[in-house]
């Protein structure tokens, strides 16, 4: 078992893990988002990815998504815990609090959302994120000391720029508990490459269905800063609940994940119809298919 933390940057010193390797890899698909580093956690293989890069430099619809998840698994990874910042469209849903979603509405459409241009393949994706692994961080939030929302609806949209008035309620409308811009097609992605994934969504703010999230202040320095406030209070309960997580994984290790077998009945062309090159090129994938 090897798990890929994909976050942003500093998680790894963060987490207090230890000193690795870091892999440049290249890709059908180009280059990842950055380096990969290869370390330990009490004896536990870890992979660190910075899903925009070092410094922040893609923006959510150009991050390298294919090439993201294509290296990770090169590397050898089978599960990916994923965070990000979202905004709240629920009142019950407090910046600075946690969110293991389970569900996602997508509403990307800049973004290549398949490994698989020259084959028919069709992954079931009923349950966007891995039970299993959600099953794991639920256990591990039990004893944190941080609200934990254990459900949500995840709407990803295509940004950068955020929602207009009008959209937020639609999202709300629609069911979406969460609105961001980076969990699709991440997960996709990985349930094509047989990737378990899971996510912790940060909820940084309310989205703009409601007033600014700081009561009685209409100064944008001052929202600023309450979100960059609510964002350290989130990142703090997502790195203790990763490090609560990570320190024991029987879960996975005794469980397995549907997405591992997410190919076994998703190759819908004829095999033998397959230009050989695209089954080379793509050999990490779906290679034990052929």
């Amino acid at each position: 078992m090897k798990i890929a933390i994909i976050g942003g940057s500093g998680l790894g010193d963060k987490l207090g893990l230890e000193a690795g390797e870091t892999r440049d890899l290249d890709t059908p698909f180009g280059k990842p988002s950055a380096p990969i580093t290869l370390t330990r956690w009490h004896n536990l293989d870890i992979a660190l990815l910075q899903r925009h890069g070092i410094g922040h430099t893609f923006n959510p619809s150009a991050v390298p998504y294919r090439a993201n998840i294509f290296a990770l698994k090169m590397l050898g990874v089978t599960h990916i815990l994923a965070s990000g910042a979202v905004g709240s469209l629920r009142e019950d849903i407090h910046p600075g609090e946690l969110v293991i979603a389970d569900q996602v509405i997508d509403k990307t459409y800049r973004r290549a959302n398949t490994f698989y241009e020259k084959a028919a393949v069709h992954v079931e994706f009923a349950q966007p994120f891995c039970p299993v692994m959600r099953k794991w961080l639920l256990s591990a939030a039990a004893g944190l000391r941080a609200k934990v929302h254990k459900t949500g609806t995840y709407v990803c949209m295509e940004g950068p720029a955020f929602s207009t008035r009008a959209e937020s309620e639609l999202h709300r409308n629609w069911g979406g508990h969460l609105i961001g811009m980076t969990v699709m097609p991440e997960a996709k992605l990985a349930r094509e490459a047989e990737i378990a994934y899971a996510l912790i969504a940060m909820p940084t703010d309310y989205d703009c269905w409601t007033p600014g999230s700081a009561p009685g202040s209409s100064s944008p320095q001052a929202l600023l800063a309450e979100i960059i406030g609510n964002l350290n209070k989130a990142a703090d309960a997502n790195l203790r609940l990763m490090k609560q997580a990570l320190a024991d994984v029987s879960i996975l290790e005794n469980q397995a994940s549907p997405a591992h077998s997410a190919l076994a009945l998703g190759i819908w062309s004829d095999k033998s119809k397959i230009d050989p090159q695209e089954i080379e090129r793509l050999r990490p994938l779906w290679g034990r298919y052929f």
